[in-house]
């Protein structure tokens, strides 16, 4: 990607965020939202951010689980560490942490195809983990949504990534002429990435780690409920919390700011959560991930990659990443 087009889908990802988020604070009484702000118990507001800090363990272990899946060898102390300082950047840097991340592998000698794959099969995985989840509340969930085209989009993701899922798992039974109709890289690319799923070893903990780091993220934001003495019970933020997961993974915002305060607010007003409440909820968990994210930077300032780190080398990794899968 061009360096002007980079800048315009940064742009435009910012004008989204402040965009949605004005629109949810005038339709909000500010006085009351501040006010649940400030009285927020602060033995919650520090669990949560607890729980934000374990999540990165095992985000971690999920990625090294991959890496070793496709035979790179990663010590955990520096995957946690490169992870940490991805949140970081995730927070400071408009091309993202996935970057860093990448730059940081590739400064280790590890090669760009599984560096890449790596991330790639990290976020597959994310996803096919929360369709999981949102499968399992389904039953709970269909009672509550009365719009159709919402319902319709919900099992519209769903059904992508679970063919998704199928078609990377039976990539090798094809028929040969379907497979030499795919250019040779992606095939390449996508038996990289369908690698962590096959493995003999790590394959259960693998997925297993994928769904703890989904449902740590909806025991944050009950824990933040409770601190807001909002009446959301733990089925309830089981069943609606990971549709505002899915909602802000969709990368048309700058850290999912805005896309997250929309869904969370319309995903709880399901629950009868005040739109301030929720609202108060989706701040807090945003800013419990500023935290998290600001610790990544301590971690910065100690890593021996920063030394030699170049941010236009970053960025071109960045363009790089968009434009080649290999």
């Amino acid at each position: 990607m061009k360096r002007p087009a980079k800048a315009l889908v940064t742009t435009a990802k910012f004008a989204v965020s402040i965009g949605i988020l004005v629109l949810l604070l005038r339709a909000q009484d500010l006085s009351s939202l501040k006010a649940d702000l400030l009285a927020v118990r602060l033995d919650m507001l520090a669990l949560a951010v607890l729980l934000l800090f374990a999540q990165t363990i095992v985000l971690c272990h999920r990625w090294i689980l991959i890496l070793r899946a496709m035979n790179v060898s990663l010590e955990w102390m520096a995957g946690w560490r490169i992870l940490m300082v991805s949140t970081f950047f995730n927070q400071v840097l408009p091309a993202g942490g996935d970057a860093v991340r990448i730059w940081m592998l590739r400064r280790r000698g590890v090669q760009w195809s599984p560096t890449i794959s790596s991330i790639v099969a990290d976020r597959f995985l994310a996803l096919l983990a929360l369709g999981l989840i949102v499968l399992a509340g389904m039953p709970l969930l269909l009672p509550r949504v009365r719009d159709n085209s919402l319902l319709f989009a919900i099992l519209a993701v769903l059904a992508a990534a679970c063919l998704g899922a199928i078609a990377l798992v039976t990539l090798d039974r094809w028929p040969p002429r379907l497979i030499a109709a795919v250019p040779a890289k992606v095939v390449q690319f996508a038996m990289l990435v369908r690698a962590p799923l096959l493995a003999p070893e790590g394959r259960a903990m693998l997925i297993a780690s994928a769904i703890v780091v989904h449902l740590i993220t909806v025991a944050t934001c009950y824990v933040l409920a409770i601190g807001l003495d909002a009446p959301l019970s733990a089925l309830d933020a089981f069943v609606l919390v990971p549709l505002v997961i899915l909602s802000s993974a969709v990368p048309i915002s700058i850290g999912g700011w805005g896309v997250r305060e929309g869904a969370m607010v319309a995903a709880l007003g399901l629950a009868g959560i005040a739109s301030d409440k929720a609202l108060a909820v989706s701040v807090l968990l945003g800013l419990g991930g500023l935290i998290v994210g600001l610790f990544g930077g301590l971690v910065w300032l100690i890593a021996p990659e920063r030394a030699s780190f170049n941010a236009d080398r970053a960025r071109a990794i960045a363009e790089r990443t968009d434009v080649a899968p290999v």
